[in-house]
C-alpha cells in the first residue's frame, strides 16, 4: 500500500496564476471605463428629465397663476417667500436634487414670459458641461450645441 505518491501534480504553478491575473486585469482595464461612461450617461438622462420636469412645472405654474414662478415674488411683482424651486415642488413631486444629485440647479426668469433652467454637474459628473433648457423647449449645452444637433448632449 502506498502512502504518498510524490509524482502526481495538485494544485497551481506561479506562471498558471499569473496568466490568470493578467486576463482579470484585461477584462478589468476593459471593463471599469465603460462603466463610468454608462453611469455619466445615465445621470445626464436624470438630469435631463429634470430640466424637462421643471419646464413642464414652470407651463403649469403659468397657466395657473399668468408667469413664470420666480424667487421671492409673485406675478404682480408682490413679496411672495420661497424659490422658485421650492414653488415647483409640489407641481413637480419633488427637487430637482432629489432627481439628480449630481448636478447644481438654476432656474432664471428674466420676464414673466422667459425663463431658463441650467444643470451644472458637479462632484464625479463636473467633467460633463451644463445643460440648458426655456421657455420655448430650446435645449443647449455648455459647447453651445443645440438639440437636435448630434453633437449636443442632450442627443446622447
Amino acid at each position: 500500500m502506498k502512502m504518498f505518491d510524490f509524482n502526481t501534480k495538485k494544485g497551481l504553478t506561479l506562471i498558471e496564476l499569473l496568466v490568470v491575473i493578467v486576463i482579470v486585469g484585461v477584462l478589468a482595464a476593459i471593463a471599469v471605463p465603460i462603466y463610468s461612461g454608462y453611469m455619466e450617461r445615465a445621470r445626464r438622462a436624470d438630469a435631463k428629465t429634470a430640466l424637462e420636469q421643471i419646464r413642464g412645472a414652470q407651463e403649469m405654474w403659468r397657466a395657473e397663476r399668468g408667469c413664470y414662478a420666480r424667487d421671492g415674488v409673485d406675478c404682480q411683482g408682490n413679496a411672495l417667500a420661497g424659490t422658485a424651486e421650492q414653488k415647483l415642488q409640489t407641481t413637480m413631486g419633488a427637487s430637482p436634487t432629489v432627481i439628480s444629485p449630481y448636478y447644481n440647479w438654476a432656474f432664471t426668469v428674466k420676464t414673466g414670459t422667459a425663463f431658463t433652467a441650467r444643470a451644472t454637474p458637479a462632484g464625479t459628473q463636473a467633467a460633463d458641461g451644463w445643460l440648458e433648457i426655456n421657455q420655448d423647449g430650446t435645449k443647449t449645452d455648455q459647447a453651445g450645441f443645440v438639440y437636435p444637433d448630434r453633437k449636443s448632449k442632450w442627443s446622447k
